[in-house]
């Protein structure tokens, strides 16, 4: 069957012909002319292929049909509308839910405290969160919003930039008494990487070589997809890793790892607050992207 493709101001002058009984008045409600207001309703008789109006010592009145059409496109029309209200609320008002995806490690190391924060601050906000070291197909897994570590790939999602994070390469302090301390990152190829495998690719480290980057190899002991358990390989002695430093930074303060090559790390990498174009533009995810950015903007992580 053919779609019908019904014109809203057509369907809106039928409407108000038939609430106000007469084709002057419609048009004088509009503000326009009552031959364009017949033209109007023609036309959409036309489209329906079907008389939707007579005329008679009573004034214009539907027919049968006319009177069933009203009926029933006023409450699509009306469910139309509410709809475009919904959606305007939603702009306008920090409330509904929120699907969130973060990282694992950063996640509950950070976002946890981060995102009770913002759910005290606006409880009419439903949070429902996922932690994972993979990035989430946002649009498929219905997600409003990820935080997302590193460079971006291009792509269709809004991208804004809520803070840094900072890398360190570290070993235990029993590994480099038995293997040695790497003094470049030459050295790396005699030693033993535990690699992260969200990140491609794991075998290739990249360093500050003069006023640009270059690339080392280190052969891997071990490859691991989260953070936390490659800490733990290099606090038992098992390699190298190079991780960010709100993961290592208490091992390092500890004693129980040591960051070394300071001088070549990279400077920090962004975060950013990915969206669907869609979401970016509700008030509860724009106040939680300036809650983050305003909780971790400033702060080296």
């Amino acid at each position: 069957m053919e779609q019908l493709k019904v014109d809203i101001d057509d369907l809106s002058a039928f409407f108000l012909v038939i609430e106000t009984g007469s084709f002057a008045r419609a048009a004088d409600r509009l503000g326009t002319s009552k031959s364009i207001i017949s033209r109007r309703v023609m036309r959409l008789e036309e489209t329906l292929a079907a008389r939707l109006l007579t005329r008679g010592a009573k004034g214009t009145q539907p027919t049968d049909v006319g009177q069933t059409y009203y009926e029933r496109a006023r409450e699509a029309l009306a469910q139309l509308e509410a709809a475009g209200e919904a959606v305007a609320e939603a702009v306008s008002d920090v409330a509904g839910p929120i699907r969130l995806s973060g990282p694992l490690s950063f996640g509950v190391t950070h976002l946890a405290r981060a995102l009770s924060e913002f759910a005290a601050a606006y409880p009419r906000v439903e949070l429902d969160i996922s932690f994972d070291d993979h990035s989430v197909d946002l649009i498929g897994g219905g997600y409003d919003l990820a935080v997302r570590i590193g460079e971006l790939a291009d792509s269709s999602l809004v991208a804004k930039r809520i803070g840094k994070v900072h890398t360190v390469t570290v070993a235990s302090p029993a590994y480099l008494d038995a293997y040695g301390r790497p003094e470049h990152p030459d050295d790396l190829s005699h030693h033993r990487g535990i690699h992260y495998t969200n990140v491609a690719p794991t075998v290739n480290w990249r360093y500050a070589d003069g006023d640009g980057f270059k690339s080392y190899r280190i052969n891997g002991i071990m490859r691991s997809d989260n953070g936390d358990m490659m800490l733990e390989a290099v606090k038992s002695g098992l390699g190298i890793a190079r991780l960010p430093t709100f993961i290592a930074s208490r091992a390092i303060q500890s004693g129980e790892v040591e960051a070394i090559l300071k001088a070549y790390e990279r400077p920090p990498v962004p975060m950013h607050a990915v969206m669907p174009p869609g979401r970016a533009t509700t008030a509860r995810v724009r106040a939680l992207v300036s809650f983050l950015n305003l909780k971790f903007g400033t702060e080296l992580l």
